[in-house]
């Protein structure tokens, strides 16, 4: 019986792992759940699921949901709140695999937790990657950790390459990745005309139901490009030997290229509830409610390379990649700031890139070495954006 704590439980990556442990009752039990304010939702999710510990993000968030779960005779649920409280749960002794799905920069600290104490990490925070690339790997390697990509691309790159892939490419004979995106809804739309953007406009996915940031993400090809950063930290693989590849359909999630010609290519059809059923049971593979792929109904798979133009955001992606230390901190931070403005209809959708842009020249690249300096520098990118917005 594995016991699994969900960091984000009532998000949409937190109800799929939810609706996959349902199905497996003898192989998975919930050691707890989190969630920031959503206590509603939460509530009913420990009346569901049992768990011994629900964390959420405030004091005022902790008491209704007590009062919540009192009602429905849970009282025995342990409650805790706060930044600790998710660390805490995370490294638990009576966890055994973590769901790492808070999105944003508010998921490292937890995740780290998780990889300093050697659980099992599925991560779908890509954030945790982004920030502390060297920082969260060296702490898996030291614990011995298992580590889990989620994301769909990241975890069709982990299938498609060799059992037991240790980062050597010569040894394995792998040559490049290929991380495909969708480009989103405005992969076709005139440039021009993506100041106008609302964000109702931008939320709509085509093919993926996803929250509203990572929708964003998606829309500006952001997601893609810490897709990139995380890929290099997981894979041990420089930024010119990752390819982004625009495909529509979403059906291949992403492609491994090797010495011989060959690409392995993973396809599915657009469901999260793959990867995490992978994540959960790797190495087998169990039933994650996912209907199997119809090729014939696909009918077509098409393939362009992306626009810098278009997608300014996957441009500065590979230039905080390649300038290391902070950059990516950085990157990611502004990201976060211009994205929520652009949500409270306080920029426009063509500003988001170019608060990114006006940040990361404004705000050096330094090396980060602990915890610490990568919040610090989290905090001050985010105030310089901010300054910007206003």
């Amino acid at each position: 019986m594995q016991r699994v704590c969900i960091l984000g439980s009532t998000g949409s990556i937190g109800v799929s792992t939810l609706d996959v442990i349902a199905r497996h009752p003898d192989r998975y039990r919930v050691f707890a759940l989190t969630a920031h304010t959503q206590i509603e939702k939460l509530a009913e999710q420990c009346q569901r699921f049992l768990p011994e510990v629900a964390v959420v993000g405030t004091v005022e968030a902790a008491n209704g949901l007590r009062q919540l779960l009192v009602e429905r005779g849970l009282a025995s649920i342990q409650i805790e709140f706060g930044p600790q409280a998710l660390c805490d749960v995370a490294s638990a002794p009576g966890c055994d695999s973590v769901m790492a799905a808070i999105v944003g920069a508010a998921g490292l600290p937890a995740s780290l937790a998780a990889a300093q104490a050697g659980k099992k990490v599925l991560l779908a925070n890509k954030e945790a990657l982004v920030m502390s690339g060297s920082l969260f790997m060296n702490a898996i390697k030291s614990t011995g950790a298992a580590l889990l990509p989620i994301d769909s691309e990241h975890n069709a790159i982990f299938q498609c390459l060799p059992a037991h892939f240790d980062g050597d490419r010569k040894k394995h004979g792998v040559r490049k990745i290929l991380l495909t995106a969708s480009g989103g809804p405005f992969l076709h739309r005139d440039v021009q005309t993506l100041c106008v953007v609302t964000p109702e406009e931008a939320v709509a996915h085509p093919n993926w139901v996803m929250g509203r940031k990572i929708s964003i993400d998606s829309a500006t090809m952001m997601n893609k490009g810490l897709e990139v950063i995380e890929a290099h930290w997981l894979f041990s693989v420089p930024a010119d030997d990752i390819d982004v590849v625009i495909h529509p359909q979403s059906v291949i999630h992403s492609m491994v290229s090797y010495n011989d010609g060959s690409v392995l290519a993973q396809l599915g059809n657009p469901d999260m509830r793959t990867p995490i059923a992978y994540g959960l049971a790797y190495p087998e593979r169990i039933d994650s409610g996912v209907e199997p792929l119809d090729l014939v109904k696909v009918g077509k798979l098409n393939f362009e390379a992306p626009d810098f133009h278009r997608f300014p955001c996957l441009r500065l992606a590979y230039q905080a990649l390649r300038a290391e230390g902070s950059a990516p901190t950085i990157l990611n931070a502004s990201n976060e700031i211009a994205v929520q403005a652009f949500l409270d209809r306080r920029i426009s959708f063509d500003r988001i890139a170019q608060v990114i842009e006006q940040c990361l020249e404004k705000m050096p690249s330094t090396p980060v070495t602990d915890l610490e300096s990568i919040l610090a520098a989290d905090a001050h990118a985010r105030q310089i954006a901010l300054s910007l917005i206003q």
